[in-house]
């Protein structure tokens, strides 16, 4: 079969499509025919061994996908030709994959493969953002940096959906309709947001703000806070990891809480199957669907990968296999 390969640790460049030996599915697997794959961050940060996941080349790339159940084992939830999401550390940008049953999900009819592909990581992120760490309640005001890229949309789709008023933060007046377009009720620059947010808020400032970018950007987080705020620490796009003056939680009764999705829900299978159950009704609503902005076969995903190199990708780049 084909996959999408790393074959030596040199950035987009030096990914391969190659023939490999099909998979076989083992105990306790899913082996699945991939319609689509989602392209992540990670999926970049590997093609140059800079993630915290390092497999030897050659490995095939790829964390999340959508396809059709080609073999489960007798007794599994799943039966051949159930339409379904999945996701594991690597190996989905492929013709074929088997991964834990635990990391595979329904996927409602409603949604197509492409938008299934984009689903798990950012969308299961995000409700891990919003309802377990943030709390979040319907009336709330919640900030979202990155508010045009994949994770970002998510954020902002969802807390729409959970009954947020969502202030979306880019830095282009393009990517501001992008957040537009998943729900934001408003969108800013990212320079001078902390102003902005003030002004929208008559000095109230906002419940949560949720930051996947990291950088100088923080410190005016906190400050955009309301008494009680929350800002949830997602991710570091920006590259720089900021640092805390814990004064200003004290006297300002906020919290920066930290959102690692992965660490938490991985060794609680009933924890990611729940949360899916909570995700299914928007899904089938049409209230979360993702945004694609490119899609790529597997001859393209260098291209694809090089995409997200740029930080100009708005919502999600996808491989359809």
């Amino acid at each position: 079969m084909r996959a999408v390969q790393v074959v030596e640790p040199e950035g987009p460049s030096s990914v391969r499509v190659q023939e490999v030996d099909p998979p076989v599915r083992g105990d306790g697997e899913v082996l699945i025919d991939v319609a689509a794959a989602g392209v992540n961050f990670p999926d970049l940060l590997l093609t140059r061994g800079l993630y915290q996941y390092k497999p030897d080349p050659p490995f095939t790339l790829g964390s999340e996908c959508a396809g059709t159940v080609r073999e489960a084992a007798p007794g599994s939830r799943f039966s051949p030709g159930d339409r379904v999401v999945a996701f594991t550390m690597s190996g989905v940008f492929a013709e074929v994959v088997s991964v834990p049953e635990a990391t595979v999900l329904p996927l409602p009819d409603e949604v197509g493969f492409a938008a299934g592909a984009c689903l798990p990581m950012n969308y299961l992120t995000a409700h891990f953002t919003l309802a377990v760490r943030g709390g979040m309640r319907a009336g709330e005001t919640v900030l979202v940096h990155g508010a045009a890229g994949g994770v970002g949309t998510a954020v902002v789709q969802l807390a729409a959906a959970l009954g947020a008023t969502v202030i979306g933060v880019t830095s282009t007046e393009a990517k501001a309709e992008v957040a537009r377009r998943a729900g934001a009720a408003h969108a800013v620059g990212a320079d001078g947001f902390k102003d902005a947010v003030k002004e929208l808020t008559g000095g109230a400032g906002v419940d949560m703000v949720v930051d996947p970018v990291g950088g100088d950007r923080f410190t005016d987080s906190l400050r955009s806070l309301a008494p009680l705020g929350r800002l949830m620490v997602v991710g570091f796009t920006a590259g720089d990891i900021p640092t805390v003056r814990v004064n200003r939680l004290l006297l300002n009764n906020i919290d920066v809480r930290g959102v690692g999705w992965g660490a938490y829900a991985l060794p609680r299978e009933d924890f990611v199957r729940s949360a899916w159950d909570e995700l299914l009704p928007h899904l089938r609503s049409g209230a979360l669907d993702p945004l694609i902005s490119e899609r790529f076969g597997l001859d393209g995903a260098g291209e694809a990968l090089s995409r997200l190199d740029t930080r100009t990708v708005t919502g999600k780049v996808v491989l359809e296999v």
